[in-house]
């Protein structure tokens, strides 16, 4: 690991200006990532800017019955806080499906959002990687791409986004927080991160010198039923193969509100739209699932080695979306 200059931040103006007086400068949370990243060489910041002293660290219902999570709030905390297990239960099973009880202790809810792909070809410096050094190839294409892309990837990157967090945003409406050089702004979850495009090493819409704040759940979901599944090669510990995060809402025998988004199938976590649309109205039928849950895969393009995820996320998603009906339905019942 390379010498750096350490500067522990008081404010988040104190944060922001630190990171532009600073060239090569990166903001340090719960370092779960980035300082992993740091041994392997992928990063070599000048100047770490530490923000875990920052006030950023509660969860707060707002006046409009809408929930803020501030970026340092570690993950056990966001996972056992009783309004998210109440309201937003999707949020708390995608938060236990990561890491380790551990990790989970570090970890804060902005570093989470902020954290790099998996691939191994981005962590190994002998191997090409557009994401790590634009212009020198995607190694991951004809070589080992088990886990990689079936959904919006691009000659250029076939890496997927590690977080289950994030998948359960999506899926939930947040917005996440930002502070920088132009003051406070906010991006709705969904897209937030991006696709790879021409332009992989670019993960997410943040601006230089930007710093996630906080994440707000919106009251519109607060709430509906929701649940959040994972599919992996072991019991814990383990990045997802494919992951669902599912709120549904059933009205008078008809769907009235569903939010869908897939994890470890693209770049970004995605938000299933043509799914969402087809359940509108639809009655809340296996059928009605599967024939959504199909139009949203049909854009799959899977690769030599990882054509399974694309089944394997239809049967998630479906078993998700009919439990979820079912205790909506079962709840109905006198």
């Amino acid at each position: 690991m390379k010498e750096f200059a350490y500067v522990r931040a008081g404010s988040v103006e104190e944060a922001t200006s630190a990171y532009a007086s600073h060239a090569g400068a990166r903001y340090l949370g719960g370092g779960t990532n980035l300082v992993d990243l740091m041994k392997l060489g992928v990063e070599r910041p000048a100047t770490l800017i530490d923000v875990t002293r920052l006030p950023l660290d509660t969860v707060e219902e707002l006046p409009d019955g809408a929930l803020r999570i501030g970026a340092m709030v570690r993950n056990s905390d966001l996972a056992a806080h009783p309004l998210v297990r109440d309201r937003y239960p999707a949020l708390s099973q995608a938060v236990l499906a990561g890491a380790s009880g551990q990790l989970r202790n570090a970890a804060t809810t902005g570093g989470n959002l902020l954290q790099r792909t998996r691939c191994p070809y981005f962590q190994d410096l002998s191997k090409p990687c557009n994401k790590r050094e634009p212009g020198s190839g995607c190694g991951a294409r004809d070589g080992v791409h088990r886990d990689h892309a079936v959904l919006g990837h691009s000659a250029h990157c076939i890496a997927t986004h590690p977080s289950d967090m994030a998948v359960a945003l999506a899926a939930l409406e947040g917005r996440v927080e930002l502070y920088g050089p132009e003051g406070d702004r906010s991006v709705a979850a969904p897209d937030f991160h991006r696709l790879p495009g021409d332009r992989p090493e670019q993960d997410t819409e943040i601006r230089p010198g930007e710093l996630v704040t906080g994440v707000v759940l919106p009251a519109a979901t607060a709430g509906l039923p929701s649940a959040y599944r994972k599919a992996r090669d072991r019991a814990s510990y383990a990045f997802a193969l494919a992951s669902v995060a599912v709120v549904l809402r059933v009205s008078d025998g008809v769907v009235g509100h569903a939010g869908l988004a897939f994890g470890a199938l693209a770049h970004r976590p995605w938000r299933a739209r043509r799914a969402e649309e087809a359940l509108l109205g639809a009655a809340p039928t296996a059928a009605a699932f599967e024939h959504a849950v199909d139009l949203e895969l049909s854009a799959a393009r899977p690769l030599r080695d990882n054509a399974y995820k694309v089944p394997l996320a239809r049967n998630l998603a479906v078993d998700v979306l009919s439990r979820l009906a079912d205790r909506a339905l079962t709840r109905r019942t006198p």
